[in-house]
């Protein structure tokens, strides 16, 4: 009997172990087949500085100059004459990773690597050194297109990450801290996972080291595809701790064929924030499970208002989908096409009823949908309005808490936590008067914004660049 069962085993492993040498190969051979598709990419931003030393440049505005003059009164004339003196321009370099996609120059990476740049250059596995234009990017899913005049080039092979397993090996190739076609390893953590910085992207978590200079780079299963873009890390130091996050290529490839055709990416909006379902909210609501995205609020103007969507209804399907979970929802809704006419199931009031929306296109200053029902601004901002308890404790009779500071006013230096008390020293007691003050600058230019941090309060110069 044991000598049978042997002999079985023995037979299962010679008929199997061909076919998985055919399709899995190691990491060596992997690196050596795939490693030329992978490029090192470093971009110059030209950074524009006041002579006299102040920590911003002025911006091209005259009233907003002379408005950040009253502040500081010892601001020279400089020798052109100019009030404010000369702005000197300070060249700022850094580096990433990215991946060739198509032999005739087409490069895949991060948006966050080239976003601004002054130059983009790509340096081959074989010395090679091409300037590169930036085709496109998108910040939501932070994936960029960028473009080398040459032919003939190592193109990767794309995989397709639903099939990835949680526990199944992958490998990144980049250029960590800049030591190019650097090779790291790890296995699948998870799959699916929602970030609070963005909820558009099924992130592909692994414990694959990943670096500062690894951004844009590949991540390989061991069939040497490539099923994701690495793009973020959770670290308490600034470097690896296990936990890098890589954006499905598949989602990835959607967003390029959008850049390359015309230079943007257009998403469906519904025009709700939502929430998770709890087990106690399912009960409340009378539903069989925790499922499901629960609507708290429904946005003014928007297309779920129009269609009749109200608060407290229970998102189940969206086009046939099921909804299990609240951040399945933004994806479902931002991969539809504006102007779509979509079928959504809701629970209302213990019984299922159908909708029909028709989808419009995504604001640049709105999300989709929202599991922490955060609303983002022009400049970047989620705000909430102060209650009267909050300002007597603080010592102000106006203001909006920063509740998250993402893109421009991340980059501007404002926090969560801070207190907006005015916009080019017009005072600011609401969201809608934000709103309303923020709507009248020009992208390009920059405005005043009044801070309280703390127990003081600065002016920070907040430039709109119009993501």
């Amino acid at each position: 009997m044991i000598k049978a069962a042997l002999a079985t085993t023995a037979l299962v492993c010679a008929l199997t172990a061909p076919a998985l040498a055919r399709d899995v190969m190691d990491v060596a051979d992997l690196v050596e087949k795939q490693g030329p598709a992978v490029v090192n990419i470093s971009t110059t931003k030209m950074l524009r500085r006041s002579a006299e030393g102040l920590p911003f440049a002025l911006p091209d505005n005259e009233d907003l100059q002379e408005f950040f003059r009253r502040f500081f009164p010892r601001m020279p004339g400089g020798p052109d004459g100019r009030r404010g003196g000369p702005i000197q321009e300070i060249p700022s370099r850094s580096a990433g990773s990215g991946f060739i996609v198509s032999s005739d120059g087409y490069i895949l990476t991060n948006a966050h690597v080239v976003k601004d740049a002054d130059e983009v250059l790509v340096k081959l596995i074989d010395k090679r050194t091409f300037t590169a234009k930036v085709v496109g990017a998108d910040d939501r899913t932070d994936v960029a297109v960028i473009k080398i005049i040459a032919s003939n080039l190592p193109a990767v092979k794309l995989g397709d990450p639903t099939k990835l397993r949680v526990g199944e090996a992958v490998a990144a190739i980049g250029s960590p801290f800049g030591f190019e076609n650097s090779v790291t390893a790890g296995i699948v953590s998870a799959k699916g996972r929602s970030l609070p910085s963005e909820s558009y992207v099924p992130y592909i978590q692994t414990d694959v080291a990943i670096n500062p200079g690894n951004s844009g780079g590949p991540l390989f299963n061991m069939r040497g595809e490539v099923v994701g873009v690495n793009s973020q890390i959770v670290s308490r130091s600034g470097g690896y701790q296990g936990v890098s996050f890589a954006i499905p290529i598949d989602v990835a490839m959607e967003v390029v064929d959008q850049l390359k055709s015309g230079g943007k990416v257009s998403r469906g909006w519904l025009g709700v924030a939502i929430q998770e379902v709890t087990a106690d909210l399912a009960e409340s609501f009378g539903l069989d499970r925790p499922r499901g995205a629960l609507v708290s609020q429904v946005q003014e103007g928007s297309p779920a208002l129009k269609a009749g969507f109200q608060a407290s209804d229970v998102i189940l399907t969206f086009n046939g989908k099921a909804v299990e979970n609240a951040g399945d929802l933004p994806r479902m809704v931002g991969v539809a096409k504006p102007g779509a006419k979509m079928a959504v199931d809701v629970w209302r009031k213990g019984k299922n009823q159908r909708l029909e929306v028709v989808l419009g296109e995504l604001p640049t200053d709105i999300p989709v949908a929202s599991k922490d029902s955060k609303t983002y601004l022009r400049g970047g901002l989620a705000l909430l309005e102060l209650s009267a308890e909050r300002r007597r404790a603080l010592d102000i009779d106006h203001g909006v808490l920063v509740e998250e500071a993402t893109g421009d006013a991340a980059r501007a230096g404002i926090r969560t936590g801070d207190v907006i008390l005015a916009v080019n020293n017009i005072k600011i007691a609401t969201v809608g008067a934000y709103r309303k003050a923020i709507a009248a600058v020009p992208v390009g230019k920059s405005v005043a914004i009044l801070v309280r941090r703390g127990d003081g309060s600065m002016y920070v110069p907040l430039k709109i660049s119009g993501e």
